[in-house]
């Protein structure tokens, strides 16, 4: 069994994603949820689906520089945009989520950025997790 080497905890509270509130136990994280626009909300405040890209892009990034590390191929910069979507299949009354992971990068060659960002989607708990659970795109921008 592996060591324990962090747990977040958080709460959602009152109406969960509309109009609730999530709050980190350090007090570091504290945001009013909301319903995005696009869904018929408010959207006067962040949202589940937006919470996870967030932590899906920084997890990501910290996988990209592992890799890259082990591969010795050195990053002078990037970034990663996390796209989360929200589905609604309305015959089954049913929610599910899709991601896509864009790792931008530049420095280096579009077939080394290839490798990082399939080598990182290996490593990154984030993409462990989800892996066969959600529809993943993986894609990398050289500049």
């Amino acid at each position: 069994m592996s060591e324990v080497t962090y747990t977040a905890v958080a709460t959602s509270t009152a109406e969960g994603r509309n109009g609730g509130r999530a709050t980190s136990d350090d007090g570091e994280l504290d945001v009013t949820l909301a319903v995005p626009k696009a869904f018929g909300g408010a959207g006067d405040g962040t949202n589940p689906e937006q919470l996870f890209a967030a932590g899906w892009a920084s997890c990501f990034v910290g996988a990209v520089r592992r890799v890259a590390g082990a591969k010795k191929v050195p990053l002078t910069d990037l970034a990663v945009v996390a796209e989360v979507t929200l589905h609604h299949d309305s015959e089954a009354n049913e929610f599910r989520l899709s991601a896509v992971l864009h790792l931008e990068a530049s420095g280096i060659d579009q077939a080394t950025a290839d490798e990082l960002v399939t080598g990182a989607h290996q490593v990154c708990p984030y993409s462990k997790a989800t892996r066969g659970n959600i529809e993943v795109t993986l894609d990398a921008t050289v500049a």
